[in-house]
């Protein structure tokens, strides 16, 4: 990825320096061509309106005209100084009137790059009064020619007139020594902020990729088994939040694969233990170890630890549906009070057993909600029977119903060990629990999962009040209307 991204990113700013290094080379060539022949097209008209003024008609003439000789000469000089160009005057015959010095010889090859016939087509645009520019390539390289009007001024009639042409000749070269200078400067500048740029980027890319590197690594050692695996949170804002959604991910994964290994070894204690019963009392009774009178004895104590078989397996086998969303929902319309009344009436063996005490409290009685009534009644068991079991002898639990808002909240407290706050966020989580020892009996930690789930379903919500000094859960419903409504029988809940 740093090597794709920086290759495609050093092309990309290659060629922006090279378009913008041409058109500036384009910009400067033409700018300089253009100003070179306005110059000289600018003391082609100088001289032009000196020889019109002076109105000269020889060669001797211009001798004999001191001012006349000595501006020409200044001139021709001017003009191989500054531009490396020759000029001569010539009048409507073509016969030359005066030209620099030294000149023959760059005329002799203008004869020879310009025909004729081109030659005659520039003289007649001159005497017609035209300004002519023209470029043309020889043997020694590229010429420039220009070729402006000489005009006199005829005093008594006011009149113009075209009496020949002043030509002016440089080669091209001249005029592109003055831009290539500033080409090679253009260039230098352009390949110090290509190397800037392309160093600036290479820095960039790195600190943008890295961070995916190392995250592509964890990803890597996560997929190895490795779950304490994170990505450096650091590069820009998105490369940091997918790096912290990463590392959620990875902690969420960790997190579950703990629930999972926990999870197989609470399954296999709770199976384990009710398994090796069964068989061991069976083969007791079998090979005699057992009395006859005692099978009747026996046999019990394997019918009670296949009951247990049996809830465990009922609560994987619901939990499974429910997050497949296999089981649909009746929703009805019922009291959750009366409902609540049937649940402890279904569970007053093990209430008697403990002498616990339970103190109800509706706020409003009836109190009908909109829900799935044997859903809910789930829910309501599995709550009460965390309570019970958790709660020592002779405790108390507490029922509450009330109204909160929109919605109906219940809530089931007790008096028991409680939740350490370091366990709290994980109550909820499947195959969690609370108790490591695996304490025979104390559940498997699928129940409050099923009650999540449930609730979730019902797009209400179940939370943990309180942990300390016992358990306080509380679930909310969508209020119902005061008509009443069937419930569901009560079930057997698991935790």
């Amino acid at each position: 990825m740093f090597t794709r991204l920086l290759i495609v990113s050093l092309a990309v700013i290659l060629a922006c320096v090279g378009v913008l290094s041409a058109v500036t080379y384009v910009n400067l060539r033409n700018n300089s061509i253009r100003d070179r022949t306005n110059a000289l097209k600018t003391h082609a008209k100088e001289i032009a309106h000196l020889a019109g003024v002076l109105s000269f008609d020889s060669i001797s003439t211009i001798r004999g005209n001191s001012v006349m000789y000595d501006y020409m000469r200044w001139k021709s000089k001017q003009l191989h100084d500054d531009y490396n160009a020759y000029f001569r005057v010539v009048d409507r015959t073509r016969k030359t009137m005066y030209q620099s010095e030294d000149a023959s010889e760059l005329f002799e090859m203008l004869k020879k790059t310009i025909t004729d016939e081109e030659m005659n087509g520039y003289m007649e645009k001159a005497l017609s009064g035209q300004d002519v520019v023209q470029r043309t390539d020889s043997e020694a390289g590229p010429l420039f020619t220009v070729l402006v009007p000489w005009v006199q001024d005829n005093q008594l009639t006011r009149q113009h007139t075209v009496v020949g042409f002043v030509l002016v000749q440089t080669a091209a070269q001249t005029v592109h020594a003055v831009y290539q200078g500033m080409v090679w400067q253009t260039l230098l500048v352009a390949v110090g902020i290509f190397i800037v740029a392309a160093t600036a980027l290479f820095f960039m890319a790195r600190q943008m990729t890295r961070p995916v590197t190392a995250m592509a690594q964890a990803a890597g050692d996560f997929a190895r088994g490795h779950f304490d695996a994170r990505a450096p949170e650091e590069g820009g804002k998105e490369i940091k939040e997918l790096s912290h959604a990463f590392n959620h991910m990875a902690a969420q994964l960790s997190t579950l694969e703990q629930s999972r290994r926990d999870f197989v070894a609470n399954v296999s204690h709770e199976l384990r233990s009710p398994i090796t019963s069964i068989k061991g009392f069976a083969q007791g009774m079998l090979d005699g170890t057992i009395p006859k009178e005692m099978h009747g004895q026996y046999l019990q104590v394997v019918v009670d630890e296949t009951q247990r078989l049996a809830k465990l397996i009922n609560s994987l086998l619901n939990l499974s549906r429910m997050e497949n969303e296999e089981i649909s929902l009746a929703y009805s319309n019922f009291d959750i009070n009366e409902l609540t009344r049937r649940v402890l009436i279904s569970r007053m063996t093990p209430i008697d057993e403990k002498q616990l005490e339970i103190e109800v409290d509706f706020k409003s009685d009836p109190c009908f909600v909109w829900a799935d009534a044997d859903q809910i009644q789930q829910v309501v068991i599995n709550l009460l029977d965390n309570a019970i079991k958790y709660t020592p002898e002779k405790g108390t639990v507490w029922i509450t119903t009330l109204q909160e808002g929109g919605h109906i909240a219940l809530r089931v407290r007790d008096n028991g060990i409680g939740i350490p706050p370091q366990d709290a966020p994980y109550i909820f989580d499947r195959f969690y629990k609370v108790d490591k020892a695996h304490t025979v009996g104390k559940g498997t930690g699928l129940g409050l999962a099923i009650c999540k789930r449930i609730m979730e379903r019902h797009n209400q919500s179940i939370r943990l009040i309180s942990g300390q000094g016992g358990a306080e859960f509380e679930i909310t419903l969508e209020k119902g209307t005061a008509q009443g409504g069937n419930h569901g029988t009560a079930g057997a809940g698991e935790n």
